[in-house]
């Protein structure tokens, strides 16, 4: 149970979604058997609708992992889309090559290899879209590091915001987890009251904010 929303609801929604082929349904096997965090599927709808809508050219994502977003993100854009990602892990860099490759995106998906602390600070030009989805407890930080890289009318998505619900409940915090908590809840605090943007937070998956930069 994710304690975002009811697990009944939660599967209606998925089991009204199409059911998904090749290698996004390839990636999402592996995700689930491997243990790696991915968008939720009623997430990633979200985002498809968003992505139809706002028609990017160009996206920052922090946090590759495996590749999957990237991947679902160029698929939804029929390829027409830059991308650039970053990735710490080698193993998850490893995958996310080989995923990249065999979906055929490698010259529109640029993977920067390292702390995200650091690669963010080299990169050059706007984006259209920015999507946050790497150490929770550092979203404020990288928000701060790539907002003046965002485009007037530009979105921020952040995902996994509402933390398993421990970021709404103190009686969901876990013990070892009470620094990340403090710092989303900072983080969306932030976001939420800042002029400069306009904010809607999301109990979908685990928990989504969408922010666009007026």
């Amino acid at each position: 149970m994710s304690n975002i929303v009811n697990d009944s609801v939660e599967e209606y929604i998925r089991n009204t979604m199409k059911k998904r082929h090749g290698l996004i349904a390839e990636m999402e096997e592996y995700a689930k058997e491997n243990s790696v965090p991915i968008i939720h599927k009623e997430v990633s709808q979200l985002l498809y609708v968003l992505l139809k809508m706002h028609k990017p050219k160009r996206i920052l994502e922090i946090g590759c992992a495996i590749g999957y977003s990237s991947i679902f993100f160029e698929d939804t854009l029929d390829g027409q889309v830059d991308i650039i990602t970053t990735e710490r892990n080698p193993l998850m860099l490893e995958k996310a090559e080989e995923n990249i490759k065999k979906a055929g995106y490698e010259d529109k998906i640029k993977i920067l290899v390292g702390n995200a602390e650091e690669t963010l600070a080299d990169i050059e030009g706007k984006f259209d879209m920015i999507f946050i989805d790497a150490a929770k407890g550092q979203y404020k930080l990288f928000f701060d590091m790539v907002i003046d890289k965002l485009e007037k009318g530009g979105l921020i998505i952040s995902d996994n915001i509402l933390y398993k619900g421990m970021i709404a409940s103190d009686a969901l915090v876990v013990r070892r987890k009470k620094t990340i908590v403090k710092r989303m809840r900072t983080y969306l605090d932030y976001i939420s009251n800042d002029d400069r943007f306009d904010t809607s937070i999301i109990p979908i998956g685990d928990g989504l904010a969408i922010t666009i930069k007026k």
